[in-house]
């Protein structure tokens, strides 16, 4: 009989181990000038001239809203450049020369308590606007949208889980800055009225939890409390998370904000802390450079650096005579991409070095593994035939559109099938 997989090995231990190391040395650093969500963008610098940590120095344009870009460090703006950006693809950056000084802009100065506690909704809502945050969990969705909702509020969830083998940049937010992802979280029910909040977590993580409640003990006059979920995996997919962690079932779809509920990742709470307490856009990210193709190690560093630099830090790849598999992001869910000048971005997290070892394709034989182990219950054989045969119509009625994507698929099949990519082939033929 074929079981249902649920459990994959995570590749964590062993990276919660390494020390982060803060690279504050990278001598240029890039900011794409458009992104997944917004195709287009311009800058409002030029060349020869200086610019300041916090300083916007151009927006990005989505279809519906606009973002902020701001400057990571201070130093000389010199031009343009194509790199690769978290969706693999090759975007136009601009170039700025760090001059090491990380000299802040005057007005970026801590609000005091008292003026926190006097601001609006509409006013937290206009600090997370201005500060140009997104969903760190690799959504990149605008934080502030969420939070402009008409629904009323009840519950605002912090997920922690971080099910993706290999990541480790919430874990490390977690255990490093627990207080700062509670006041995050305090600073979001506040902005959305919600008068509780819930943290959920792996129930491995017993040393999370520690943190957690040992910090929630200065918070005592807000009700939050830490929820243990599930070590499976996809259990961060947040509709799963939600039902987990406060019995509250979602249809696929449908807005969480309509059933009393927004969902953030705790490296989003942290952004939101620095932009409601310290004035701060996001300006660092923790990554990791890991796998059997490259010394692994983990960093801390400024938004815009270039992953190869990181590479080059870590000593470099390993056995260099074989051909590389690289992904960014995790394993499941990442991109695969061919070369490493990959520009950190607010949701770049991770890149996978591994030596590839080529497996030949076979044909379907039809055991349903990919069919058992679904977490939205879809048929992805199904839907791969379809596509093959660019039938829209079976497409549309094999529910192509509620794949999340999660990996499962191509992971559980003997016959080494791409499933995952024909899936997401199959949902942009579908749409057109």
């Amino acid at each position: 009989m074929i079981a249902k997989t649920k459990y994959i090995p995570d590749g964590k231990k062993a990276l919660k181990e390494l020390p982060i190391l803060h690279y504050l040395d990278a001598e240029y650093v890039y900011y794409p000038v458009t992104s997944a969500r917004c195709p287009e963008g311009e800058t409002c610098v030029r060349g020869g001239q200086f610019v300041k940590v916090g300083e916007v120095v151009g927006t990005r344009k989505g279809a519906f809203f606009e973002q902020p870009m701001h400057a990571t460090v201070s130093g000389e703006v010199v031009g343009y450049e194509k790199h690769i950006d978290q969706s693999g693809k090759l975007v136009d950056c601009l170039i700025v020369k760090n001059d090491k000084k990380y000299e802040l802009l005057p007005s970026i100065v801590d609000r005091t308590d008292v003026e926190i506690e006097r601001l609006t909704k509409e006013e937290y809502i206009q600090i997370i606007k201005d500060a140009g945050l997104v969903g760190l969990g690799g959504s990149a969705f605008p934080t502030y949208i969420k939070l402009e909702t008409k629904d009323p509020i009840e519950v605002v969830i912090a997920n922690g889980v971080e099910c993706e083998p290999n990541l480790i940049s919430d874990y490390g937010v977690m255990i490093n800055h627990p207080k700062e992802v509670i006041q995050g979280l305090i600073y979001a029910m506040k902005a959305s009225g919600a008068k509780k909040g819930v943290i959920a977590i792996k129930k491995k993580y017993k040393e999370i939890e520690e943190r957690m409640n040992f910090a929630l003990k200065e918070f005592t006059d807000y009700n939050i409390e830490v929820v243990k979920v599930g070590n499976y995996y996809p259990q961060g997919w947040e509709l799963a998370m939600i039902k987990n962690a406060i019995g509250i079932s979602i249809p696929q779809g449908e807005l969480l904000s309509k059933y009393g509920v927004l969902n953030f990742n705790v490296s989003t709470l942290q952004s939101i802390y620095a932009a409601v307490k310290k004035r701060l856009p996001v300006l660092e990210r923790l990554f990791t450079v890991s796998g059997d193709g490259v010394f692994n190690s983990n960093f801390r560093a400024r938004i815009g650096t270039l992953v190869s630099n990181l590479v080059e830090l870590t000593g470099g790849y390993k056995d260099v005579e074989k051909p590389k598999v690289m992904i960014l992001g995790g394993p499941m869910m990442g991109t695969n991409i061919q070369r490493d000048d990959v520009v950190m971005t607010h949701t770049t997290t991770s890149l996978i070095v591994l030596n590839e070892q080529p497996e030949k394709e076979e044909a379907c034989v039809h055991c349903a593994s990919c069919v058992y182990s679904c977490p939205v219950q879809i048929q992805p054989v199904q839907i791969m035939n379809a596509y093959k045969v660019r039938d829209k119509d079976a497409l549309k009625m094999l529910e192509v559109n509620k794949c999340i994507e999660c990996g499962l698929c191509s992971y559980v099949c003997p016959s080494k099938i791409h499933l995952t990519e024909y899936m997401r082939s199959g949902k942009r033929f579908a749409g057109k």
